[in-house]
């Protein structure tokens, strides 16, 4: 390859995104990646372009931007999937969104697995009130119990997940033994020990037997967090093993055959160097990676010109100009009113400038305007030959852009020929950058057309 060159190296595995779509047998497809890079943007363009192919599909999405409604044309999304109008159904799919409501999906599953008088003690105790708001961990898992329970409901043929932006490698894979683990740990256990005996010998019990314990959690979380957190316990002791027994579940969904992970990363060395993390964590947690989405990649129309080449014919158009620059800027002929002694037709006037041995020479503009009975002068005619100035200085600008888009070119390929030298097993598909944010359908459906443009074709 050049130095320039860049399209994907023939020798990097190629990702057939149609294919993954179209396949009955891909059940899930969860985008994952670092914040900023168009996970949100390529799930919604996956999702609309499997309806359109015939598909019943939901994106679930997890970014509170709202840019998913937006860009679908739906007023507001929530936590219960609704009908995306505009998509193109002919070939039978459908397409629906939907917005994780974090605290909504866990009360749901404490009315699922609780009787009435249970679940309204539950969902009025101040630490489950805070546990399901914001509790570490707790949008990831709410994330992965949502999905559970829609992959469960067997409504669509395919559903793709937008994750949450995470610093740290794969939260939401950790996140369900995280919150399945406090929830069915020691800790609890020890909490739970007073309310299984009950009353106030339960009270007795928890101030003798473990006294210095407790003085020390109540220091550290008050008393009446701690008598919150004890009756949270005793009211969810029965669903311990259930939230356990789903994140098991979840897990196990994530690493079937039926599911595909795509990473989504910029052609930027923080962003890829983050994409390279989550490829080796996939495969050390045995999950299915189907490949690489490069976002907004960017080209150029001209990539045969190198920066070099460019770069140098700007500055040969600038030397040029200067070169022919008139000489009267410097040395200008004075005029009538410059000199109101000089006498007409003397030497030095503008008559006896106008004057030559074969008649009347027009000097209309200088030196460089002048013409003799047999046409333009030599000057002039050199003058004729090289580019007016706004023409030379426009088009050494313009070279002088397309040589920074061909470095930016360059450095995006350097970097992405790391990665594929790290990884030359993962399949790579490129998104060629679009001139403007995609805010519509027409936009979701443009980058669904890139995503499936094999290496070194074009987008007509």
């Amino acid at each position: 390859m050049t130095s320039d060159d860049t399209t994907l190296d023939a020798s990097a595995p190629w990702l057939e995104v149609d294919a993954l779509i179209d396949d009955p047998r891909t059940r899930i497809v969860v985008c994952c990646g670092s914040g900023g890079v168009g996970k949100t943007t390529t799930a919604a363009a996956l999702g609309v372009r499997a309806a359109e192919r015939g598909r019943k599909v939901v994106v679930l999405t997890i970014d509170p931007a709202r840019r998913l409604a937006q860009s679908m044309g739906i007023s507001e999304l929530d936590n219960v999937p609704r009908r995306v109008k505009g998509v193109d159904e002919a070939a039978g799919g459908e397409l629906h969104a939907m917005m994780l409501d974090m605290k909504r999906t866990f009360d749901e599953i404490v009315e699922g697995h609780a009787d009435a008088e249970r679940a309204r003690a539950i969902l009025e105790n101040p630490f489950y009130q805070s546990l399901s708001a914001g509790f570490a961990g707790t949008q990831e898992y709410m994330a992965m119990e949502k999905l559970g329970q829609l992959r469960a409901g067997d409504a669509w043929d395919l559903i793709v997940v937008d994750t949450p932006p995470s610093r740290s490698a794969l939260d939401f894979l950790d996140a369900p033994k995280r919150l399945g683990s406090f929830l069915d740990g020691k800790f609890i256990r020890v909490l739970m020990a007073p309310a299984k005996v009950g009353g106030r010998a339960g009270m007795k019990f928890l101030n003798v037997g473990m006294s210095m314990m407790t003085g020390t959690l109540s220091k550290l979380m008050g008393g009446q967090l701690l008598r919150d957190v004890q009756t949270f316990v005793a009211a969810m002791d029965t669903m311990f093993g259930g939230f356990r027994t789903r994140a098991d579940a979840t897990y196990r969904l994530l690493q079937a055959p039926g599911t595909a992970f795509l990473v989504v990363a910029a052609p930027e060395r923080d962003a890829l160097r983050e994409a390279a993390y989550f490829v080796e964590r996939l495969a050390a947690e045995q999950m299915p990676l189907a490949g690489l989405v490069l976002n907004r990649v960017h080209g150029s129309g001209a990539a045969q010109l190198s920066a070099e080449r460019a770069l140098a014919a700007a500055e040969a158009l600038m030397e040029d100009l200067a070169d022919h620059a008139p000489e009267d800027a410097e040395e200008a002929p004075q005029g009538p009113d410059d000199d109101p002694n000089s006498p007409s037709g003397e030497a030095g006037s503008p008559l006896a400038e106008n004057l030559g041995p074969d008649g009347i020479v027009d000097l209309a503009d200088g030196k460089t305007g002048s013409r003799t009975p047999g046409g333009p002068s030599p000057a002039a005619a050199e003058h004729a030959a090289s580019p007016s100035a706004p023409a030379a200085q426009l088009a050494a600008g313009l070279l002088r852009l397309h040589a920074e888009r061909m470095q930016v070119l360059a450095r995006e390929r350097r970097t992405r020929d790391r990665f594929t030298a790290l990884h030359p097993e993962v399949p790579v598909a490129e998104v060629a950058a679009l001139p403007g944010d995609v805010h519509d359908l027409a936009g979701l459906r443009a980058i669904g057309d890139r995503l499936t443009l094999r290496p070194g074709a074009t987008d007509d």
